[in-house]
């Protein structure tokens, strides 16, 4: 590779989509002016300009012609079904790409790499992060991206259907990954990475990592790391195939989060050692309170969250059994037990099976299951359950006593931040987080 790719970004998906340009951008002949309404009628893109012209397509690029150029998009949805979701009007640079999706308009936005990696550190991470661990995400995020497009090349050109679930008798197992997108190699909320092109302003210190690391992946066994990170792993990290497809990474396994114990750990599998480890609040990079480091990692409407490296939830039979109904779609009528089946090696769970007075089903992955037991996500599916109040042997409260915020896998983004601050440089954190990969300029 000698130069960096165009990347292709899938922002939104609406009915009708608003927006607006800015700077010369080539338009279809008939489209003059800067507003511009588009809208899926009768299964093709409608786009009407501010005077009233319209023109009928099945897709439509309007290109930029100068770096300066920009677009905004109206009413985009961020942290879809998070406890965060919102919508917000966001500018990108580039071009923007409109096709049909799934009965949808999908806005697309065309983007060489390193533009989009200055805007997806600027939105994980905050301006006031140590420069290294700038530097380290921008290495994990370029080397994701980068992987993420080999294997869709390697699923399409094998003209195999991505498999993401495992159903047998009372047992459904799902996994979420990004391989549902065909039309484009990323998309721009937190199931890919968090990007909101220039709408936050690109920091100095974001664009001055991306330049330093310019090219710059993980690899191990001479392919590019299918690098991954999440908020806080509760003290030890999680391996890939626990989480995600069943297939096994070298250098995304567990990782003890600590400069006091490499590789020593008691085995978090084990239902008494998980359960003695999540009650306690053991030593760990990412274990701090410390506002000022937390602030490099959490964007101002996560800073609200305080407990996460350990973290309480209570819930009655009524709630639970409603909640349950809800995100599932089953009936198990009154919750008589959560009842931990498998665990990971950072106590996540990875099958979780619920007992009702009308059904019983064993649940998984660990995505699955936070989805299964909260209105948005539970921080992680690291957790031991006490069932309390029981009444003809039926608990009437639930409380669910949890490690960690994310899955786990990769980097720890705050224990990074510790990292940094400790004075750890981006290939110590790098070294720590991913233990068999190497660092390898491909352009």
């Amino acid at each position: 590779m000698k130069e960096q790719p165009i990347i292709h970004v899938g922002i939104m998906a609406e009915s009708n989509i608003d927006f607006e340009l800015s700077g010369n951008y080539s338009l279809p002949e008939q489209l003059r002016g800067t507003r511009f309404q588009a809208s899926l009628i009768d299964n093709s893109i409608q786009v009407t300009s501010e005077d009233g012209k319209t023109i009928v397509v099945e897709s439509v690029v309007f290109s930029s012609k100068s770096a300066k150029d920009s677009f905004l998009l109206k009413a985009v949805t961020i942290g879809i079904d998070f406890h965060w979701e919102q919508k917000e009007d966001q500018r990108f640079r580039g071009d923007l790409k409109l096709v049909i999706e799934n009965g949808k308009l999908r806005a697309i936005n065309l983007v060489p790499l390193e533009e989009y990696l200055r805007s997806v550190i600027s939105s994980e991470m905050s301006a006031t992060s140590s420069p290294d661990l700038l530097k380290a995400h921008a290495v994990i995020s370029r080397s994701w991206l980068l992987a993420q497009i080999e294997k869709s090349k390697a699923i399409q050109s094998a003209n195999e259907k991505y498999q993401s679930t495992e159903q047998r008798e009372g047992e459904l197992i799902r996994w979420y990954d990004r391989e549902d997108h065909t039309l484009f190699d990323v998309c721009s909320d937190d199931h890919c990475q968090r990007y909101q092109g220039i709408t936050k302003i690109i920091s100095d210190k974001a664009s001055q990592a991306i330049d330093a690391t310019q090219g710059e992946v993980l690899t191990a066994h001479d392919k590019i790391c299918d690098a991954r990170f999440s908020k806080c792993c509760g003290g030890v990290s999680e391996n890939f195939e626990n989480v995600w497809e069943p297939v096994y990474h070298s250098y995304l396994t567990k990782v003890v989060d600590s400069e006091k114990a490499a590789t020593t750990c008691v085995d978090l599998r084990q239902e008494d050692e998980a359960d003695s480890w999540i009650r306690t609040s053991p030593e760990a990079f990412c274990n701090t309170t410390d506002k000022q480091i937390l602030s490099q990692v959490l964007p101002d409407f996560d800073q609200a969250t305080a407990d996460f490296y350990r973290w309480q939830v209570t819930y009655s039979q009524e709630e639970l059994a409603s909640l349950i109904r809800e995100k599932t779609d089953i009936d198990f009528g009154e919750i008589i037990e959560l009842k931990p089946i498998e665990r990971g090696h950072s106590a996540r769970l990875i099958k979780l099976q619920i007992v009702g007075s009308k059904k019983t089903l064993t649940i998984g992955k660990e995505l699955e299951i936070r989805r299964a037991l909260s209105k948005s996500h539970l921080y992680s599916s690291a957790f031991v359950i006490d069932h309390l109040n029981l009444q003809n042997g039926i608990p009437q409260q639930f409380v669910l006593i949890g490690s960690g915020w994310g899955h786990g896998v990769g980097l720890c983004q705050i224990g990074a931040a510790v990292m940094g601050e400790k004075g750890y440089n981006y290939q110590a954190i790098l070294n720590h987080y991913f233990r068999d990969a190497d660092l390898k300029k491909l352009y």
